[in-house]
């Protein structure tokens, strides 16, 4: 909900108006005026006799007034007082209290009268009297024994002061007396118990006055008030009453109302008009009684009737004659009603019709005063010429009397006076000094020159023009320097001279003038007019809902004249805003945080600026879960219901949907509630029903949108009467577990459903379609019995019946039930089987007899696994399927089988106890199928024109493979296919070349194998021809091989692309994240030294060509050798060359040696061991036939041995590979290079691959040769 407000335009226009028109008739004071009183004391003035007196009387004039006062209709002459002075320049009178005067010597009606050459203006007759408080008078307080349901009032009686007390009652501890509508205090300040209970018993029932003129409060006596109860009237003070006292034994009974004031039936009250209307009723009763009040004939006025006193005060404010009638008071409870009428009279002191107003009029004009009032009675009116009665002041023939009015004609100066108009009954009177002024003046103009006003569009502008000029100016308006005189409807011209635009808009901005003439001359004067921007709040608050420890946040976004300053205030219901840290208040929005219930209410934003205000307002509902109800009450007891009632708790903004109502078992299950019921949100009551014997308790959870509520407080416990049992168990079943028994089994009643205790049960059984009687047997309160020595799997009726002490359940329903089962007896017969494609084949069989089954027929179920796969010779392990088909099915399809492959099958019949004995093995074979897709592709060697394909068999050939499907096609730079070509190739061939290709040339490759049955899927490759023989279609580096000493390392590779390629070469640790370094190699050079390297550390190395984006070689890994391998590379470069070469010779043919001689003893080198001793796990020779790594043996030696020491950077090994690789010339540490990469000694041609034929060979190996031997 949003609510804007804004200044009223009509109000604020009719505002300036009257006050621009009393401004009018002001006389400037620098001209001769008469005298006005411009502020005095009020006509009845208490003052406190303690401090000074002081009697107002202001008034102006010109010349300046004096002043005198009379005292009691006589003159006071204050020069023979010397408490009394007057102010300088005032006729104020101070009487000095305080140094010695008493207040009571001046007590009377003062009367001022302001007098000038030009009259004598009088004040109201002004009543002083000093204020009292008197002391209570000592009475002797008896104290008031009262019986129990009796009514009472206690007299307060306070001391007559001036002005009347309050009255309010305490108790000794200055804490007020608690009242309700049974205790309440009266008008006349009477504490009224409209019954008396015995938690009245007090001895402390004060009653004080406070006087706050004098700022005292006065005490009475403590009146004692003991109640006593029949009880106690019997066993304390009975026998001290007599049988007359009113405080006789009475039993405490119920009375009717009876009023206890006012008295009588009727009664009058006189009111004045414009005062408030207080009525009162208090009644005495038991129970209390309930008071309305109605007007005989009429409606109470909606808007000034108010209830006080527990509605036992009718309060009208601002009363007029229109509320006179009689209003009736009745008092009511259960057993009767009693009734009061008021009949209210409201008279009325003199008020204003039409006061009577200054006149300025010029000589020869003519005027009147007018003087009218009402009142009841009506009042009569008296006129006063400079305080002195018309009849007897100084004639004047410009004057005429005529009963209200004084009509004058021809003035002239000597007309000038100040006259009284007094309009009295005898409620009151009314006095107003009206003068009249004759002057002769030309116009001037009172309001400010250049006088800026600023007016929000669309709201009324009212330009002031302020005059004065006798005889009276008229007023013209003119907008802008040359502009014409203003008129029509957009303008309202008012007599005070303002001028008012009702709607002005931006066009209205401007200059105006107003022009005042009269017979004595002409003056005016110019205004601007400024037109601002209305300020609109554009996103307004909105109503929100949120939860109990939410965040809330309300919007208030303005757009506003750029010229004016708004302020934005946030309150809350009308208030300001909390002291509390959880408020924020941005730039356009407040916030509030972790809100609680006290944030509940209306927020509203106020834009204030100099010239309009806007708000806007929202509610905030503040919502959480329910409270939970309270005050549970069982009433209606029964034995199998009750009615449970409560009161809700505060639902927390959010409507109480449902009451969830649960329940507790005290006797069987304490602690654990259970659901009973739930019911609309609307209801208070249910009737349960209820179980007997059980101990309930119950609680209530009230339910909104939010949530659930807490549970109430328990009820009180109700324990109902035991009774025979309801019902039976549930789910009674007869299953066995062994072949000879029946075990009968049930689910027992909960506690609360035995109905009393002693539960039991009767479990009852016999051999159904057998004419047997039942055997019975009564268990304790168990939930399974078991029934030895029964027939297999006979089927047997059965029921179970519920008991307790005090009697049997209604007769339970029989179930039937199977004693146990016994593994089925014979195998499935003629079991045949039908092979439908090479996947699936169907099987069928003969049922068993259902006597044979002994049990519950679960299906039948066929194993079957794969013998032999008829296109391969490798026999893998025997992994048997069974698939059950439910019921007394005797036909099953087996999917998934293997094509080209013998099967065996055979049937078992299954029952609840297992599976009987297995039909005799069947065997059957699958046909060939197409096969599966050849197991890879590779295409290598790429040439000019050809281009080589290796393939490798299908690792399901599901039959004898006849032939491969090759089939390619050239794709164009454009990817478009060209013509297909189709090779069949033969079914053992593993490889093939194709020639008389185009040179750099991009083919497809498809290709797949055949059985008789048709081709199995195919897979695809593509590959590309080279452009020429000299120059391959891209750049590329290959073959990078390292040589790795200590702390440095020899990198050479071969390069094949354009010439004056810039090389680079890139290195790291093996196995780190971090970037690669670099070095640049400088020319063409095809080897590098990589320096500063760790010794014993795995490195990675890649080259690469600048220039050439993204070209590099693919990764290397060396290791560099330990410290000791630095002192031979050290040794080296110290000219020791022939030694050294000496050194690795002879060491390298005692290893021969060695090799040799463990060869003729059969024994296994273990090639592993040696290439893990260089460093070099990638080097390790695989067996063909399994991939596994293994050891040369003596069935290997026919072999030759594989030759470099380093593969090439692709990891396998080629044939077309260069032999020249320095690789061949060294191997680790051992590598015979200069540090700069230059060799050491010299070698010639290309090393010849020699078989290795064990020890035959007569021509000893070289050291380079036989190094690369054991690699």
């Amino acid at each position: 909900m949003t609510k804007k407000k804004s200044i009223s335009a009509s109000k604020a226009s009719l505002v300036l108006f009257l006050c621009q028109m009393i401004s009018a008739l002001d006389v400037p004071l620098d001209l001769s005026q008469p005298p006005t009183i411009t502020q005095q004391s009020p006509k009845d003035y208490i003052v406190d006799p303690r401090e000074n007196i002081v009697i107002q009387c202001e008034a102006k004039g010109k010349p300046p007034p004096s002043f005198s006062w009379t005292r009691n209709g006589t003159h006071f002459d204050i020069d023979k007082d010397a408490q009394v002075t007057m102010k300088p320049n005032s006729g104020t009178l101070v009487i000095n209290i305080m140094n010695g005067g008493k207040a009571e010597a001046y007590e009377g009606v003062y009367q001022c009268t302001a007098r000038n050459e030009r009259g004598a203006a009088i004040s109201n007759n002004i009543v002083i009297r000093p204020s009292r408080s008197p002391l209570w008078t000592k009475e002797k307080l008896e104290p008031n024994q009262v019986r129990e349901g009796d009514s009472l009032v206690l007299h307060c009686r306070p001391p007559v002061g001036l002005p009347p007390p309050i009255i309010f009652w305490m108790d000794n501890a200055f804490q007020r007396l608690p009242q309700s509508e049974r205790v309440s205090q009266g008008l006349n300040g009477d504490l009224y118990f409209s019954n008396v209970q015995p938690e009245d018993t007090r001895e402390d029932y004060i009653c004080y006055a406070r006087f706050n003129h004098t700022q005292t409060i006065q005490q009475k006596q403590p009146i004692s008030v003991k109640v006593f109860s029949m009880d106690s009237l019997n066993d304390t003070i009975a026998a001290n009453l007599s049988d007359t006292d009113v405080y006789g034994a009475r039993p405490v009974t119920e009375r009717q109302p009876v009023l206890l004031t006012p008295t009588g039936s009727t009664s009058t009250k006189v009111e004045l008009r414009g005062n408030v209307l207080l009525l009162e009723c208090i009644a005495a009763g038991l129970p209390t009684p309930v008071i309305r009040w109605i007007k005989e004939g009429g409606e109470l006025p909606a808007n000034r009737t108010f209830f006080e006193n527990f509605k036992k005060t009718l309060k009208i404010i601002d009363v007029s004659e229109a509320d006179s009638g009689n209003y009736k008071c009745i008092a009511r409870n259960i057993l009767g009603s009693a009734h009061h009428v008021i009949s209210v009279t409201v008279k009325a002191a003199p008020y204003w019709i039409t006061a009577p107003r200054n006149l300025v009029l010029s000589p020869g004009e003519d005027g009147t005063l007018i003087c009218r009032a009402n009142g009841n009675p009506k009042p009569s009116i008296s006129w006063l010429a400079n305080g002195v009665p018309i009849a007897i002041a100084p004639e004047d023939p410009s004057r005429k009397v005529d009963g209200d009015t004084i009509i004058f004609s021809h003035v002239q100066e000597r007309s000038s006076a100040v006259y009284q108009c007094n309009a009295s009954n005898e409620y009151g009177y009314l006095l107003a000094n009206a003068f009249v002024n004759v002057l002769a003046e030309p116009p001037r103009i009172l309001t400010p020159a250049n006088k800026l006003y600023q007016v929000i569009a669309d709201s009324p502008a009212l330009l002031d023009c302020a005059y004065f000029g006798s005889p009276k100016p008229e007023i013209e308006w003119f907008k802008g320097v040359k502009g014409s005189i203003l008129h029509g409807s957009e303008y309202i011209f008012h007599d005070n001279g303002t001028l008012e635009i009702p709607v002005a808009q931006k066009d209205s901005t401007g200059a105006y003038t107003c022009v005042a003439r009269n017979k004595l001359g002409k003056i005016q004067n110019e205004v601007q007019l400024e037109i601002k921007d209305p300020t609109v709040i554009i996103k307004q608050p909105e109503y929100k809902v949120i939860q109990r420890y939410g965040q809330v946040s309300f919007e208030c976004i303005i757009k506003h004249d750029s010229t004016l300053l708004p302020t934005v205030i946030w309150l809350k219901d009308n208030d300001e805003l909390p002291d509390d840290e959880r408020f924020l208040v941005g730039k356009d929005n407040l916030t509030i945080m972790n809100v609680t219930d006290k944030d509940d209410g209306t927020y509203t934003c106020i834009v204030n600026t100099t010239l309009d205000s806007v708000s806007a307002s929202a509610v905030l509902t503040v919502v959480a879960r329910p409270n939970p109800p309270f005050d549970l009450e069982l009433t209606g007891q029964l034995e199998r219901s009750v009615e449970l009632s409560w009161i809700p708790g505060d639902e927390n903004n959010s409507p109480i949907t449902n009451f969830v109502i649960e329940y507790e078992d005290g006797l069987h299950e304490p602690g654990l509630w259970h659901y009973q019921t739930e019911v609309p949100g609307t209801q208070t009551t249910v009737q349960l029903k209820l179980s007997p014997y059980v101990n309930y308790s119950f609680r209530v959870i009230a339910v909104n949108e939010i949530g659930r509520s807490q549970p109430s407080e328990p009820s009180e416990q109700y324990l109902t009467k035991s009774a025979n049992p309801d019902e039976n168990p549930s789910n009674v079943q007869g299953i066995g577990s062994e072949p000879d028994n029946l075990v009968i089994t049930w689910e027992s009643l909960k506690g609360f459903q035995s109905n009393g205790p002693g539960l039991q049960y009767k479990v009852s059984w016999r051999q159904k379609d057998v004419d047997d009687e039942w055997t019975s047997v009564i268990v304790a309160n168990v939930s399974k019995y078991i029934v030895s020595g029964t027939p297999t799997f006979v089927p047997y009726e059965i029921k179970v019946q519920a008991l307790n002490d005090l009697g049997y359940a209604p007769e339970p329903s029989e179930v039937i039930g199977h004693s146990g089962e016994d593994l089925p007896m014979v195998a499935p017969g003629n079991v045949q089987v039908h092979v439908i494609n090479s996947t699936l084949a169907k099987v069928h069989w003969d049922p068993v007899p259902l006597k044979t089954v002994r049990g519950h027929l679960q299906g039948y179920k066929v194993y079957y696994w794969k013998v032999q796969s008829l296109s391969r010779r490798s026999r893998r392990h025997v992994e048997k399927k069974i698939l059950t088909f439910k019921g007394n099915k005797t036909f099953g399809m087996l999917p998934g089988l293997e094509p080209y492959s013998t099967y065996k099958l055979n049937v078992r019949v299954a029952n609840g106890k297992g599976e009987g004995p297995a039909s005799p093995d069947k065997v059957f074979r699958t046909p060939e199928g197409v096969p599966s897709s050849p197991s890879f592709l590779k295409i290598t060697n790429p040439t000019l024109d050809s281009l080589t394909l290796e393939w490798g068999s299908p690792t399901h050939p599901n039959g004898v493979l006849t032939s491969y499907i090759l089939k390619f096609q050239p794709i164009n730079n454009t990817h478009e296919l060209g013509p297909l070509v189709e090779i069949r190739i033969p079914a053992n061939e593993s490889s093939l070349i194709l020639k008389n290709l185009n040179y750099s040339t991009r083919y497809k490759f498809y290709f797949n194998a055949q059985t008789s049955v048709g081709s199995g899927n195919q897979i695809t490759e593509e590959a590309v021809t080279i452009m020429d023989e000299v120059q391959p279609l891209y750049p590329r580096i290959r073959n990078v091989t390292t040589a790795a000493a200590e702390t440095y390392a020899n990198i050479s590779w071969e390069y094949e692309g354009p010439d004056h390629a810039n090389f680079y070469v890139e290195y790291g640790v093996a196995g780190s994240k971090e970037d690669w370094k670099k070095e640049i190699v400088n020319g063409s050079r095809s080897f590098f030294v990589l320096k500063g390297l760790t010794p014993g550390t795995a490195y990675k190395v890649r080259v690469g060509a600048e220039g050439l984006s993204g070209f590099r070689s693919s990764e290397d890994v060396f290791e560099t050798g330990p410290a000791m391998a630095s002192r031979q590379v050290d040794i080296a470069t110290q000219g020791w060359f022939i030694g050294l070469m000496c050194a690795v010779a002879l060491l390298i043919l005692i290893l021969l040696i060695v090799c040799f001689i463990r060869r003729n003893k059969g024994g296994k080198y273990p090639v592993k061991e040696k290439e893990d001793a260089h460093a070099d796990p990638e080097i390790q020779p695989m067996k063909e036939d399994d991939g596994t790594f293994g050891e040369y043996s003596d069935a290997e030696d026919h072999k030759p041995l594989k030759k470099g020491s380093r593969t090439p950077s692709d990891r396998t090994v080629k044939k077309e590979d260069s032999d020249d690789s320095l690789v061949d010339y060294g191997e680790g540490v051992n590598g015979q290079f200069n540090e700069d990469g230059s060799f050491i000694g010299q070698y010639s041609g290309k090393k010849e691959k020699e078989p290795a034929e064990g020890n035959e060979s007569s021509e000893a190996p070289s050291p380079v040769n036989a190094m690369n031997s054991f690699v």
